[in-house]
């Protein structure tokens, strides 16, 4: 009898694990519906408090997990085993996304506070009509540098980084279009270049730059910036805001000869399983307030019109993070280059690296 107790107390412990181990991994993997929403998001790229009060405000649970990448989150909701009912995808990867039919169409009449955006940021290229993408943030790619350190540099040019001075003084972020793109901006070339001998000048000219190259590295640049372990660094606009607001001896400039202008929208995936809450979400981000405190706490530039109009005038007046005209002209968006330049631009890159070791 006391075997039979036993074993049944075993098959009760078993069952209730296995019912807490798949509530877990159903959590951790994205699976969503009823009440639960699966946002999957760049890390650091939301105010925390936000998603507190969008869940009280709603009743409805958020589970939100990070990705690196574009290229991680395309394989990702690729894969289809994860489920995701919002995303927040960068232009070129939600031009990528729509061709392999990834997304579900945006209910505008669901989401009314998209009538804040300007409407600079409506209708562009990566999604006419947006159809299936809302604008998240904006912003440029560029030079953080101390001017304690680069002695006459200004950075007005991509040039300034191959000077001698700077050797072994550059920080990198570590991606292959931010990269090549620069390589190719200061030929004078498009960051969307196709003409293999343009982008095999770029890849001997970046060879050239290796000896001024500390290291490529990810989010850590903008610690390693703050705390001056180089004197340069090429980082995303939102990125050098953090890194300036740790340390205001540094500068951030985007040169002359142009560089990427980038947005990163929300959309939902096609395995969305709530889509009432992914509509109700979108919307929430909308909001003026919501959007200003959000940007505030983020650092990159708010599409939101309304929301522009409540930030603090020392961050709406900065032309390093709001550009003017003349300079935003010069600006590219990141076309979707198709998955086999895509691939070659990778290899050059990749190529690139192993001559920096």
């Amino acid at each position: 009898m006391k075997q039979l107790t036993r074993l049944g107390i075993a098959v009760l412990v078993a069952a209730f694990a296995l019912m807490y181990l798949t509530s877990y991994l159903n959590s951790e993997q994205g699976y969503s519906g009823g009440n639960t929403l699966t946002v999957y998001n760049w890390g650091d790229y939301i105010d925390p408090d936000l998603i507190a009060e969008f869940e009280e405000e709603t009743g409805v649970k958020v589970i939100y997990q990070t990705f690196d990448s574009n290229e991680a989150m395309l394989t990702k909701i690729a894969q289809g085993g994860t489920t995701f009912d919002v995303a927040v995808p960068s232009d070129y990867a939600i031009s990528k996304m729509r061709e392999e039919n990834l997304l579900l169409p945006i209910d505008h009449s669901k989401v009314p506070n998209l009538k804040n955006i300007d409407p600079r940021f409506m209708d562009l290229s990566f999604d006419p009509g947006n159809v299936y993408s809302v604008p998240y943030f904006w912003g440029t790619v560029g030079v953080v540098f101390n001017p304690e350190l680069v002695g006459d540099l200004t950075f007005e040019s991509w040039e300034d980084l191959w000077s001698p001075e700077l050797r072994n003084d550059i920080l990198l972020v570590d991606g292959a279009r931010e990269v090549m793109g620069m390589g190719l901006n200061s030929l004078g070339y498009s960051l969307n270049d196709l003409n293999e001998d343009h982008l095999q000048e770029a890849l001997k000219k970046l060879q050239r730059l290796t000896p001024n190259v500390k290291a490529l590295v990810g989010d850590e640049i903008k610690m390693l910036l703050a705390n001056e372990e180089a004197a340069v660094g090429l980082v995303w606009s939102g990125d050098a805001s953090e890194i300036l607001s740790e340390n205001e001896k540094l500068d951030y400039i985007v040169p002359q000869e142009g560089s990427n202008l980038w947005f990163d929208n929300m959309v939902i995936p096609k395995t969305a399983k709530n889509l009432d809450a992914a509509h109700q979400f979108i919307n929430f981000m909308l909001d003026p307030e919501i959007a200003e405190r959000n940007t505030e706490y983020v650092g990159y530039s708010t599409p939101n019109a309304e929301a522009f109009k409540l930030l603090p005038a020392e961050i709406s007046e900065d032309e390093r993070f709001y550009p003017n005209a003349e300079l935003t002209d010069k600006l590219e968006v990141y076309d979707n280059l198709g998955k086999k330049m895509l691939a070659h631009y990778n290899e050059l890159f990749l190529e690139f690296k192993m001559h920096t070791k």
